[in-house]
């Protein structure tokens, strides 16, 4: 008979010794690609700033530091964003790796999709955040500039306040896209059911909301591009657990005649 879960019973010396080894490999792959970014922040900017330059149009615009040390610590976090981003495959191995022993067989097939997934849906909404939503946000944030009582008004943004306004636009929309795989994964775990989740949309419609409130800019063209999504992903997933429970049925049923 084949264990349901690993038979290795090692020390707890032993599992703290695995994991400072695992950190440290995570430590090692944060800094090796923070210092790969950091030698090419000054391209990674430029990408960066390649949404605003279309949205400033031809008139071209102005980035500008208000602090002398501000450039500095602007590749800094440039380089920090982009080693989280590049490290990250690497960082969920190593986790998965530590903890796949200690699940059961039915855990590991639910989280090992996931774990897959993540970093390229990650991207996915990184890229609709940056093709799309940041293209159509920053359009509508300039419409602003012209003249007020004879006066100038000019949008002169610093680099730092910029680049912080970018990461909160990647961020928001690459763990938005995760939603659905998470929802499928504890309702595989056994979590949640879809019956649940039909009796908390009127609650999810509140929560994408407050949400994104929270994680994009106050205004809202932002706000709506990033809640109408969630709630559509959140109908898809329950349509997607309906498709599962069906199957799953069909399979327990033909189980049941065979062994019949």
């Amino acid at each position: 008979m084949i264990n349901d879960i690993d038979d290795s019973k090692a020390p707890l010396l032993d599992h703290l010794i695995e994991l400072r080894s695992r950190l440290l490999k995570c430590v090692y792959a944060l800094f090796i690609t923070g210092a790969v970014c950091f030698y090419f922040s000054e391209q990674l900017f430029a990408i960066l700033v390649h949404p605003l330059k279309e949205a400033f149009g031809d008139g071209g615009g102005r980035l500008v530091y208000t602090k002398l040390y501000e450039a500095f610590f602007v590749q800094v976090k440039i380089a920090v964003f982009g080693a989280f981003c590049l490290s990250f495959p690497i960082i969920a191995n190593q986790l998965w790796a530590f903890v796949a022993p200690g699940l059961y067989a039915k855990e590991k097939k639910a989280l090992l999709p996931f774990i897959l997934a993540t970093p390229f849906l990650f991207a996915m909404g990184a890229s609709l955040a940056y093709f799309v939503v940041m293209p159509t946000a920053f359009h509508f944030f300039l419409e602003f500039q012209g003249n007020s009582s004879g006066l100038s008004v000019e949008a002169l943004p610093s680099a730092d306040s910029y680049l912080g306004l970018v990461r909160q636009f990647i961020l928001a929309f690459g763990i938005r896209v995760l939603m659905p795989v998470l929802l499928l994964l504890l309702n595989r775990a056994g979590f949640v059911s879809r019956a649940q989740l039909i009796g908390l949309r009127r609650y999810m419609i509140v929560a994408a909301f407050i949400l994104a409130a929270v994680l994009t800019p106050p205004d809202v063209v932002s706000q709506l591009m990033l809640a109408i999504p969630l709630l559509l992903l959140y109908e898809i997933t329950i349509i997607a657990i309906w498709f599962t429970d069906r199957r799953q049925d069909k399979g327990e049923a033909t189980e049941e005649e065979a062994s019949a």
